[in-house]
């Protein structure tokens, strides 16, 4: 059930119905046909011949230093003879080389802003690598959990650049024709670039990753526990656990913490009963110093709480969640409309 959240606007009582999906064509053999949703009422058609690129394991060796004895799941950076910088990450071998590569083509064809862009593949004997541009601040995690004490932690209006980037990033992935249900959000999975600028990674291959085999616990959404039900709506229930993160600074779960607060869902929505504006300010994470817009805190709290409703038909849509957190992510601490 959704709580109203002291400061946020209340939940409109029915969200835009997503659009129809458009009707398929055949694009013929040679060609990949990609249909994304720009808007509610314009479709652009993405007619895509390019391949991935195929690297040769000495290309990858050359680039990373070594790759033989590289663990499974972990980004490896290096330069190619190009000058070109990337990533590259050994995955699990228990998949049919033709399940791979397919899924490998057709995950090159994503090209968004919010979404890590996959250069290309290399299969040696039973192993198989993907190639990825660098994000060079790393994940999420590394600048929200455990930070070192010499480490700044994340202001405000950077964390809401991050949360919008994610959303804009689910929002394509949603508009797709069929839908791309990402269900891997978590502070981990999404990686950041140059001016903390966030992308979702691994989309598409995220089966052949040994740390996907089941999404972290705190993530999850009641319908996938009780009965595996998965849909998009399953994504904008992570989302919300994202930005409570991204609020709180606390981990979704924290088995360190006292018992009643180790998981983060359950302890906010807790707090998130109480009408009060003092119980509302105390889920800000300190590390943030009251360096905040308070009404931007009280509207985040709440699309975090509508996000996630136990029912999944009454979780927002992504659109409507890309134009609230990029209210938010426009109202910077200082700023005449953040502290209004």
């Amino acid at each position: 059930m959704y709580t109203k959240v002291e400061g946020g606007a209340d939940p409109p009582s029915e969200y835009p119905k997503d659009p129809p999906p458009s009707p398929a064509t055949d694009t013929g053999p040679d060609k990949l046909e990609l249909r994304v949703f720009r808007t509610a009422d314009q479709i652009e058609e993405l007619r895509v011949p390019i391949l991935p690129r195929c690297f040769e394991f000495s290309e990858l060796v050359a680039a990373t230093g070594n790759l033989k004895s590289c663990a499974l799941d972990y980004f490896y950076g290096g330069h190619l003879e190009d000058g070109q910088v990337v990533a590259v990450k050994r995955l699990k071998q228990d998949s049919g080389a033709q399940e791979f590569l397919t899924q490998v083509f057709i995950v090159s064809q994503l090209n968004h802003p919010n979404i890590v862009k996959l250069i290309g593949y290399c299969t040696y004997g039973d192993d198989r690598y993907v190639v990825y541009e660098l994000m060079p601040l790393g994940s999420l995690r590394d600048h929200l959990h455990d930070l070192p004490p010499n480490k700044e932690p994340l202001d405000w209006n950077t964390r809401m650049k991050i949360a919008e980037g994610v959303a804009r990033g689910l929002e394509y992935l949603h508009k797709m024709n069929p839908p791309v249900i990402y269900r891997f959000i978590s502070s981990s999975n999404i990686l950041l670039g140059e001016g903390y600028h966030s992308k979702l990674s691994d989309v598409g291959v995220e089966r052949f990753c040994p740390t996907h085999a089941m999404t972290e616990y705190g993530y999850h959404t009641p319908e996938d526990l009780l009965v595996g039900e998965i849909s998009v709506k399953s994504d904008v229930y992570s989302f919300g656990v994202l930005l409570l993160e991204l609020v709180t600074g606390r981990k979704a779960i924290d088995i360190e913490r006292c018992h009643g607060e180790q998981l983060l869902v359950a302890w906010a929505c807790w707090l998130l009963t109480y009408e009060s504006k003092v119980m509302h300010t105390c889920m800000a994470d300190p590390l943030l110093q009251d360096r905040y817009p308070l009404i931007s805190l009280y509207q985040a709290l709440s699309l975090a709480s509508q996000c996630l409703n136990s029912q999944a038909e009454h979780r927002p849509p992504i659109e409507y969640i890309v134009d609230k957190v990029s209210q938010l992510a426009s109202q910077t601490y200082g700023s005449k409309t953040a502290t209004a």
